[in-house]
């Protein structure tokens, strides 16, 4: 399903642009060419990010970023705004704006920011999650607990960490200096054979067969993948 895009201006011509850009990044746009109206759709529909312009006529975007955040709505806010002093850049971010941008804008830089926006939110909603499944795989982050197919499996710390660094980021390619940084930390020797003997120890955990892998794979003179 595509991401949902509220578009907040009052100004026609700038509303059919933004919702050309966020279309051409296969996002899905609803419009509101004023405040009262922002405030309806952001009561009775959720969105994955906001386009606000701060000069409504009815009210200030600013006001529209404070009652959204008063009422716990975190959806990321990217303020597009003809106003370009500082206080007002500064006073957005202030209130919980993730983005400031003045017009004129460039669309192409406009689409790069909601899509980055989008990609971080998204991270980090994942990382707040308190149960990851990935396909026949369960954590618990919560008690750090790891199942497979509804059976728990018993891991150690070092094992444990590094399953739970490949649950939470499926299909990555890690190398063995990212998995040094990740699991023993940047200042910690650690030779080929040490990462070697723990990835064959949670393969012989998960896996159906540890000598044919088909979950935690070797990606030849890199490192190693987790395929859920």
């Amino acid at each position: 399903m595509a991401n949902r895009v509220l578009i907040v201006d009052d100004d026609p011509a700038i509303r059919k642009l933004l919702e050309k850009v966020m279309q051409s990044n296969d996002l899905s746009c609803t419009l509101a060419e004023n405040g009262a109206t922002a405030l309806t759709m952001l009561k009775n529909h959720t969105f994955d990010i906001v386009l606000l312009d701060i000069s409504l006529g009815d009210m200030e975007g600013f006001e529209i970023i404070q009652h959204m955040r008063a009422q716990g709505i975190t959806t990321p806010v990217m303020v597009i705004s003809g106003r370009n002093e500082d206080f007002d850049s500064l006073y957005g971010l202030s209130l919980g704006a993730d983005d400031y941008i003045t017009k004129p804008f460039r669309p192409v830089v406009v689409g790069a920011k909601v899509k980055a926006i989008l990609r971080r939110n998204k991270q980090l909603e994942e990382e707040q999650k308190t149960v990851i499944e990935r396909g026949e795989f369960t954590l618990d982050t919560t008690t750090m607990r790891f199942y497979k197919n509804g059976e728990e499996i018993i891991l150690s710390y070092k094992e444990s960490a590094l399953f739970s660094m490949f649950l939470h980021h499926p299909n990555q390619i890690f190398t063995k200096d990212m998995i040094y940084e990740q699991i023993w930390g940047t200042d910690v020797a650690v030779d080929d054979n040490a990462i070697m003997v723990y990835i064959n120890r949670l393969r012989g955990k998960i896996e159906d067969d540890s000598k044919k892998p088909t979950h935690i794979v070797t990606v030849r003179g890199i490192g190693y993948r987790f395929i859920p």
